[in-house]
């Protein structure tokens, strides 16, 4: 088995999160990226809220250096207990 990826890296990624719309989820998410990327700028972020507003998807746009960053990343994002689902 090869470790390639199909991904040419660096690439911009966009990174899709999506869990209950509390004040504290979007800035949590935020930071936890920040943690595997460094600064995001506010423009790389897209916020959608569902018909009821009770739940939220955040898009963040990085720019991605392996595929073990985005492994990580992945990992931390699906393991928070405010996250219902990453892709």
């Amino acid at each position: 088995m090869t470790n390639e990826s199909l991904i040419e890296f660096p690439c911009e990624f966009p990174i899709k999160i999506m869990g209950k719309d509390t004040p504290k989820f979007q800035f949590t998410m935020h930071k936890l990226l920040e943690n595997h990327v460094g600064p995001i700028d506010e423009k790389s972020i897209k916020v959608s809220l569902s018909r009821n507003a009770n739940f939220v998807s955040i898009t963040i746009t990085i720019t991605a250096h392996s595929q073990q960053q985005l492994d990580q990343i992945y990992r931390d994002v699906s393991s928070h207990d405010d996250v219902l689902i990453a892709l």
